[in-house]
């Protein structure tokens, strides 16, 4: 399923949810024919995310709504700034105002954070992965803030990629056969499936190195000088990820390593909302 798929699947299980046998407040007090025209506007500073999604939440519910944005995903904004305009029928802009105010605080919030990390890799050539610690039923839209704040998507779920981690590992008995189970299931089930495993020490990188059979090795709660170790040994043979314990205050000594990626989940789970507001102009 693409991307416009499932932001249309997801409006409309979240509408569903929100509004149930009707929007009670909206249809008892207001006429069903009546227009209004709203403003979107922005009490706190950040990134701004959600504009292209807000859109989709009105056209979603009234396709001829008339949109009209004043500024765009990924631009900075401040308070007191008008991101958008709208204008329909009044029950349709109560009715989805909740969930594009959520939409788009939530989003505000994680790519203004990973504009934080991301700005403090520009000097490197590492890039900023975000993970799979995401809310359930939302990771569409919380990636797609890492994306507008500059940060680059990892695996979507697990069926696009296999990471082998440590369970995997143990559970298989050990991180050779892990490697060697996972490239033959993708040799004879799903070719082109990329192979990613987890390491936790340099006998880890040794190994599964000698297999010859992975696409990017992740290191795992390494230090920045284990880190350098293990980029020396792997040498390019494949993609290099570093994991664990990496922030704001050190992910530049880390980034320093010449490694590939650093991924961080703290981007979305750390991520705080964004104050937004949409109000009907009088």
């Amino acid at each position: 399923m693409n991307y416009d798929l499932q932001l249309e699947h997801l409006i409309k299980e979240a509408l569903a949810e929100d509004i149930g046998d009707g929007d009670h407040s909206t249809i008892s007090s207001i006429d069903k024919n009546a227009v209004s025209t709203a403003v979107l506007k922005i009490k706190e500073a950040g990134i701004l995310a959600g504009m292209s999604v807000a859109e989709k939440i009105f056209r979603q519910v009234q396709p001829d709504i008339v949109f009209t944005g004043f500024k765009k995903d990924g631009e900075a904004m401040q308070f007191g700034e008008t991101a958008f305009e709208v204008s329909g029928l009044t029950h349709t802009i109560l009715k989805t105002e909740r969930l594009v105010l959520n939409c788009m605080q939530r989003m505000s919030g994680i790519a203004t954070l990973t504009k934080q990390y991301t700005d403090k890799l520009k000097p490197y050539k590492t890039k900023l992965l975000d993970t799979r610690k995401a809310t359930p039923n939302f990771r569409l839209l919380e990636k797609e803030a890492v994306r507008i704040g500059g940060g680059v998507n990892h695996r979507f779920g697990l069926f696009d990629m296999i990471m082998l981690k440590d369970n995997h590992i143990d559970a298989a008995g050990d991180i050779v056969t892990a490697i060697e189970r996972a490239y033959q299931y993708v040799q004879q089930i799903k070719p082109g499936l990329k192979i990613e495993v987890e390491t936790r020490n340099i006998d880890d990188v040794a190994k599964a190195l000698s297999t010859k059979k992975v696409d990017r090795i992740m290191l795992d709660n390494f230090i920045p000088q284990q880190i350098t170790e293990a980029l020396q040994l792997i040498n390019g043979a494949c993609e290099t990820e570093a994991s664990g314990g990496i922030n704001l205050h050190n992910i530049e000594e880390y980034a320093a390593t010449g490694v590939d990626y650093i991924s961080s989940g703290a981007v979305i789970h750390h991520a705080v909302s964004l104050d937004l507001s949409l109000k009907i102009k009088l």
